[in-house]
C-alpha cells in the first residue's frame, strides 16, 4: 500500500460495542476505513452493491478525481499525454511505471510491432463464426482461444512468460479487432505492416482491401491514436475490476482479458459511445434538438441525453476536451457537410453548451461524445466501436492484471452478500406440494 500508516482509526459501535478499525492514507483521494478483520471481530459484513464506496486494491497506476475532472496515469495528467505523447509510449509507462528512454521506446516498440501477426491456424477459427457475428463476440471467443495457440506464455508464475503474454496481447489485439471487423463484412483479411506505426497499422487492416493501394491518412492515424491513448485506462471500472476477479483464481492471462472483454460488451461500459451515436439517429435532424432538450429536462421522461456527463467525472471528463480536437480535425479533413447524424451531433454539442440545465449540472460532453463522432466520420459501423475501445484498454487490463499477481495481499476474490431468501425448510415430497 502506497502509505501504510495507520496512525488513524475509524470507531465502530455495534450493539453498545465499540470497533477500532484501521485507517490508511493513499497519497491521493480519500482516507480508507480497512475493514478486513470486521466480519472476524464483530460477525457483520458491510453492504455496498457496486462497490462504489469500496477499494478492492491498491494501486499505483491510474487515479481520477471526479470532482476535480482529472485523471493521471502514473502521475502524468491525461491531457500532457495525449498531447504530447502516444500510444505505444503510454503503454509503457502504464506497464513499466516510468516514461520510456529513446533505447527503451525503441525496443518496445520494436518488441510490439513484431508480435502483431496471429498464429495462421487462427485464422480457421474465424471461420467457425456466422458471417454476421458481432465483432465483439468474436474477439471474446479468439482472445480467450489465444491460450490454446500460445501455451510459452500461460504460466502466470513465471516473470518471463508473463512478459511475453503482456506485448502479445497488447501487439495482436489491433489484429484480431480488425480480423473481426473483415470478417463481419465479408472482406478477406488484410496482414499486419510493420513500416506502419500501432494506430495506422489498425487503420490499413481494417479498410485496406487487395484489389488497390490504401494510404494511411496521418491525420485519422493521430485521431486513432489518440482514442487509444485516451481509453488505456480508467482505473477499478468495471471490465478491469473483472479481469482483476477472474486473474485472482489463477486463471491464464488470456482468459482473463477475455472475460474484460466481455464485460466491456455492455452497453453501460463500453458501449456507451455506440448508444451515444443511436441517440444522435434517433434525433434525426438539428431541428429536433430542442424537442430533446426538454425531454432530457423532464424528470417523468425516460430519455437520457447519451453522451454528456459521467458517472465519475461530477466535472468535465478531461479526456473529452483532447478527442473534441480531434473530432474536429478529422471532421474539418473529410469535409463532412451532409452527414446528418454528424450535423446533428455539432448542434446539438452547441446547444447544451449554451444551456444553463445542462452547464450547472456539469452535463459537459464526454469522452463517449467525441470519439462516437470520429468513429462515425471514419465510416466505422457502430458494432465496430466497442472492438476498438477494446483495443485501447487492453494495456490498461495488462497493467492491472500484472500488478495484480506481484500484490502479496492478492487473494481470490470472494464478494459476501446480504441474503434475503428463505431461511432453512425442509424438502416436501412432489406429490405433497
Amino acid at each position: 500500500m502506497a502509505d501504510s500508516s495507520t496512525s488513524k482509526t475509524a470507531t465502530l459501535s455495534i450493539d453498545g460495542q465499540s470497533y477500532d478499525l484501521p485507517m490508511y492514507t493513499p497519497t491521493a483521494g480519500p482516507e480508507v476505513v480497512d475493514i478486513r478483520k470486521l466480519y472476524a471481530q464483530a460477525g457483520v459484513f458491510t453492504y455496498d452493491p457496486g462497490y462504489t464506496s469500496t477499494a478492492s486494491c491498491d494501486s499505483t497506476i491510474t487515479f481520477i478525481d471526479g470532482d476535480k475532472g482529472e485523471l493521471l496515469h502514473r502521475g502524468y495528467p491525461i491531457d500532457q499525454l495525449a498531447g504530447n505523447s502516444h500510444y505505444l509510449e503510454v503503454c509503457y509507462l502504464l506497464l513499466y511505471g516510468e516514461l520510456p528512454t529513446t533505447k527503451q521506446l525503441e525496443n518496445f516498440e520494436n518488441t510490439i510491432t513484431r508480435h502483431t501477426m496471429i498464429h495462421e491456424q487462427m485464422h480457421n477459427f474465424f471461420r467457425g463464426f456466422r458471417r454476421d457475428a458481432h465483432p465483439m463476440a468474436t474477439m471474446v471467443g479468439v482472445v480467450g482461444a489465444m491460450s490454446a495457440f500460445y501455451h510459452d506464455s500461460t504460466n502466470i508464475h513465471d516473470a518471463r512468460e508473463r512478459e511475453i503474454a503482456s506485448h502479445r496481447l497488447i501487439a495482436k489485439m489491433p489484429t484480431i479487432a480488425a480480423m473481426a471487423y473483415k470478417y463481419s463484412v465479408g472482406q478477406p483479411f488484410v496482414y499486419p505492416r510493420n513500416d506502419l506505426d500501432y494506430a495506422a497499422n489498425f487503420l490499413h487492416m481494417c479498410f485496406a482491401v487487395p484489389a488497390e493501394e490504401y494510404v494511411v491518412d496521418p491525420i485519422l492515424s493521430r485521431a486513432m491514436d489518440r482514442i487509444f491513448t485516451l481509453h488505456a485506462d480508467h482505473e477499478q471500472n468495471a471490465s478491469t475490476s473483472t479481469v482483476r476477479l477472474a486473474s485472482s483464481s489463477g486463471a491464464n492471462p488470456f482468459a482473463c482479458i477475455a472475460a474484460g472483454i466481455a464485460c466491456l460488451w455492455g452497453p453501460a461500459h463500453g458501449g456507451a459511445n455506440q448508444a451515444c451515436l443511436q441517440m444522435l439517429q434517433e434525433i434525426g435532424t438539428p431541428d429536433r434538438i430542442p424537442e430533446f432538450l426538454a425531454r432530457a429536462k423532464d424528470k417523468d421522461d425516460p430519455f437520457r441525453l447519451m453522451g454528456f456527463g459521467h458517472r465519475v467525472y461530477k466535472n468535465f471528463d478531461p479526456r473529452a476536451k483532447v478527442m473534441k480536437q480531434s473530432a474536429d480535425e478529422v471532421l474539418d479533413l473529410l469535409g463532412i457537410e451532409d452527414n446528418p447524424t454528424l450535423q446533428v451531433a455539432k448542434e446539438l454539442e452547441k446547444q447544451a453548451l449554451d444551456d444553463d440545465y445542462f452547464v450547472d449540472r456539469k452535463l459537459f460532453p464526454n469522452v463517449d461524445f467525441y470519439s462516437g463522432i470520429i468513429l462515425e466520420a471514419m465510416q466505422f459501423p457502430m458494432s465496430m466501436f466497442t472492438p476498438i475501445f477494446a483495443v485501447g484498454r487492453t494495456v490498461g487490463w495488462i497493467s492491472q492484471w500484472k500488478e495484480m499477481l506481484g500484490d502479496p495481499q492478492n487473494k481470490i476474490g470472494r464478494p459476501r452478500q446480504l441474503y434475503l431468501g428463505s431461511t432453512k425448510r425442509d424438502y416436501v415430497d412432489i406429490e405433497n406440494r
